[in-house]
């Protein structure tokens, strides 16, 4: 009969064990704010960020819950960096090369100036020392990165005018960031850094004269064809524009290691599906500036190509001649982009050479 009721009471007791258990698992939930530099919703830049919010929810189980938060609607889009970084929110999805005013060698985290295309950045990021380059620098902020999409290789943007020779772009104001500015600058360029929002108005007012923002697929969106009609494509100055999807890094160690890998998990899974929507996407937007709209677009003139790269190997030479965290990020850098050029040009830039001959199917 004792042992009869050690049975039950045992029974009882592990039928109640999940009651218990409830309230240490509701604790375990979490909701993160992810703040980006982009409008909510935004074509490609917002859509990433809503996409890996959505991936992380869903695959925790909605233990760790992501709200997107468009730029303005907490913080500024220039200060979701500081956001982040002081705990007011949680993730960012932004671009990198936004903090080189923190950091010089940020800007190789989002793309150099006749540097590497968006497959070649991923594999220097995963395999050829670029991740851990960036945790040693980001953890000095708090931070921890991650690649959160790709735009692939961007236009060189609108102009109200065609350029023809480095002296048609003197004096233009032309909104454009990161190191590609600079090299604008040494070719007697006024740069502007505005946000996607302000390109409209900016150019509609006279405060700028000319823009970059990303691709077709974006350029289209803004509406920037209503005011420019020549379109330079591609940029050299931003050959494969990664995306960020950064988080407190305190926060981030605090989660369970199965949560970690799922915000990890759900970063690389942009990487691929960014880059594809934004391919898909762009050759469609192009056929449409171009036939529905009237756009011009065409490359740039070989001439200023040419001086875009000599003025970009000076700002290159003397950003890592100046600051130690940019020396030790190009040697790998630089390194991994001797052996892309390489591979890249016999591989894939032979086959664009061969798939242009005329053939028929």
């Amino acid at each position: 009969m004792t042992a009869r009721r050690d049975v039950l009471k045992a029974a009882v007791l592990a039928g109640a064990l999940p009651a218990l258990a409830a309230p240490a698992i509701a604790q375990e939930r979490r909701e993160w704010k992810m703040v980006t530099s982009w409008p909510k919703n935004f074509p490609g830049l917002g859509s990433s960020a809503e996409r890996i919010a959505a991936r992380i929810t869903a695959m925790s189980g909605g233990r760790l819950t992501v709200r997107v938060l468009g730029a303005g609607e907490l913080v500024p889009p220039f200060e979701v960096f500081d956001a982040v970084a002081q705990g007011t929110a949680e993730m960012m999805h932004s671009a990198a090369y936004y903090w080189q005013g923190k950091n010089k060698a940020l800007s190789f985290f989002t793309v150099i100036p006749f540097g590497l295309v968006a497959d070649e950045f991923d594999a220097w990021m995963a395999y050829g020392g670029g991740q851990e380059l960036w945790d040693d620098i980001y953890a000095r902020f708090g931070l921890k990165g991650f690649v959160g999409g790709n735009t692939g290789t961007q236009a060189m943007g609108w102009f109200r005018r065609e350029v023809k020779t480095v002296d048609d772009l003197k004096g233009l104001k032309f909104r454009t960031a990161g190191l590609g500015g600079e090299v604008m600058r040494r070719l007697g360029v006024a740069v502007v850094t505005l946000s996607g929002s302000e390109l409209f108005p900016s150019l509609q007012s006279g405060a700028i004269d000319a823009a970059e923002w990303v691709g077709p697929w974006n350029d289209l969106a803004l509406g920037l064809y209503r005011l420019c009609k020549y379109y330079y494509l591609p940029g050299p100055n931003e050959p494969g524009s990664a995306l960020e999807c950064t988080v407190n890094k305190a926060k981030y160690d605090a989660l369970p290691k199965d949560l970690q890998d799922i915000v990890r998990v759900a970063c690389d899974a942009e990487r691929a599906i960014g880059l594809a929507e934004y391919n898909a996407q762009n050759v469609r937007a192009l056929d449409v500036l171009v036939s529905k709209h009237g756009v011009t677009a065409q490359p740039l003139p070989p001439a200023i190509a040419t001086a875009m790269g000599n003025a970009a190997g000076q700002v290159l030479s003397e950003l890592v001649a100046t600051d130690a965290d940019a020396a030790r990020v190009w040697q790998s850098f630089s390194a991994f982009r001797t052996l892309s050029i390489r591979n890249t040009n016999l591989g894939q830039g032979g086959f664009f050479a061969a798939r242009d001959l005329p053939y028929k199917y």
